[in-house]
């Protein structure tokens, strides 16, 4: 038993607890509420008529729902939990905390009650590689890891079952990260560009988010930056412990860097970069990432028996099938142009491109150029389809039909397009460069689509 649990929970008896949002990763902590005795109001905007029977058995065991369009109007709560993607200054938030609601959310609530060490990993692009090639690593050296946050099973109801000799490997997003006033004692961050502006008021706060990864350490943390990487590189500066840096580009004092094909720290090689299984220059620097945040905790060894081994996580360059001599790949994660563009330096040929989705705002001027560098063909769907034409069309690097452009109006029509476009030894590769919610849930419900689409061709 973790008695920091018990004491997290035992402080909240006798308050009015809401928990804003219903979804996937609340549900646990509602439960965890009602079996301490704890009054909880679960909200949520979905209208009642569309529940889940999940979300119905936690109104059978207590819970009091309040949901559909106005289901923050009238909430009265002393203790808020906010789901992650709800801006914590909209006005709701605003006028709970004016009348005393301490306004939090069920991952700051694990970073009290956690009894060992936390690596969290944050960025723009590389966050759940690199997360799970960490935890991999840990435990090829034998230690017991719990995996979550932005990825995997929400960690707050497995706080009872963790050990002060585990460690736990958090994924991070800037929405989790925006009110946290702890931090990871081994901060990670991979790199940073335009993203998510959509639900950010401006690229400074999306940044200033991503601090608190490791503006709370003590002198003890450490925090592992992208030294290639403006942004991250300068973080350096701000840091409250000690710093660790990777880089394909140059070497740092301290830490990990590719020189002639080969990964070192400190002068002393790890391994080969050719050993990495996953494609791409990125991935390099993911495992870069990884071999600073485990050093004094795996041996080289292990870092390079993951690499050898370890075949990429689902829906990032995900081999799907080959149709007629055709590769076609699953991308869905690259929701922002530099994922997208990551995912383009990965292959050693022109490829046909599926692009397109949800519009957050993010400026695709940079996509432009690459796309004109890296791709045949051109295939646009969703919202954002006009705002890449117009991009790659204002490239200096743009001639007539280089790439050819075409237009689609599903994602069906996209692979079906695609293809057509097809001749033996192609690549064909999903990777939007936008997130899904014109069209999907999220995602990889857009992956998951374009894999059974891929599938069904004849």
């Amino acid at each position: 038993m973790n008695e920091l649990v018990s004491q997290y929970f035992t402080a909240l008896a006798g308050k009015r607890v809401a928990v804003l949002g219903i979804g996937v990763s609340n549900r646990p902590l509602v439960r965890m509420l009602l079996a301490r005795g704890i009054s909880v109001c679960a909200c949520d905007k979905t209208p009642r008529e569309q529940l889940d029977g999940e979300v119905l058995e936690l109104e059978q065991q207590g819970a009091m729902l309040h949901v559909g369009p106005d289901y923050l109007d009238g909430l009265r709560a002393d203790v808020v939990f906010r789901t992650p993607g709800m801006h914590p200054e909209i006005p709701a938030l605003r006028h709970l905390r004016q009348q005393g609601a301490l306004i939090t959310s069920e991952m700051e609530a694990f970073f009290e009650v956690c009894p060992c060490r936390i690596i969290a990993v944050t960025g723009s692009d590389g966050k759940t590689t690199t997360t799970t090639l960490i935890a991999k690593i840990l435990e090829h050296a034998g230690r017991r890891v719990w995996v979550g946050g932005n990825i995997g099973s929400p960690l707050l109801p497995q706080a009872n079952q963790m050990q002060p000799d585990d460690i736990a490997v958090v994924e991070l997003s800037s929405f989790q990260l925006m009110t946290m006033t702890r931090s990871a004692d081994i901060a990670v961050v991979t790199n940073l560009a335009p993203n998510h502006l959509d639900i950010h008021r401006d690229m400074a706060e999306y940044v200033a988010s991503k601090q608190n990864v490791y503006l709370h350490q003590s002198k003890n943390g450490k925090l592992i930056v992208n030294m290639d990487n403006a942004i991250t590189n300068g973080f350096a500066a701000t840091a409250p412990g000690s710093v660790e840096k990777f880089s394909r580009m140059g070497r740092p004092e301290n830490g990990v860097y590719l020189q002639n094909g080969e990964i070192l720290r400190n002068g002393v090689k790890i391994m080969d970069a050719r050993d990495i299984r996953i494609p791409g220059v990125h991935n390099v620097e993911n495992y870069m990432a990884a071999a600073c945040a485990v050093e004094g905790l795996a041996s080289d060894g292990d870092i390079r028996a993951v690499a050898v081994s370890f075949g990429g996580v689902e829906h990032r360059i995900e081999l799907v099938r080959e149709l007629h001599g055709v590769r076609y790949y699953n991308d869905s994660i690259a929701s922002s142009p530099t994922r997208t563009i990551a995912g383009l330096h990965a292959f050693n040929q022109k490829v046909i491109l599926i692009a397109g989705g949800y519009d957050k705002h993010i400026p695709f001027d940079a996509l432009g150029p690459e796309v004109c560098a890296h791709v045949r063909t051109l295939i646009l769907c969703g919202a954002t389809a006009d705002k890449i034409r117009a991009a790659v069309l204002a490239a200096p690097e743009y001639k007539p039909d280089t790439p050819v452009i075409l237009q689609a109006e599903t994602l069906a029509e996209a692979v079906l397009l695609a293809q057509k476009s097809a001749v033996c030894g192609d690549v064909v590769t999903l990777s939007p460069a936008c997130a899904a919610f014109d069209q999907f849930k999220n995602f990889m419900v857009r992956g998951q689509t374009f894999k059974t689409l891929v599938q069904e061709l004849k």
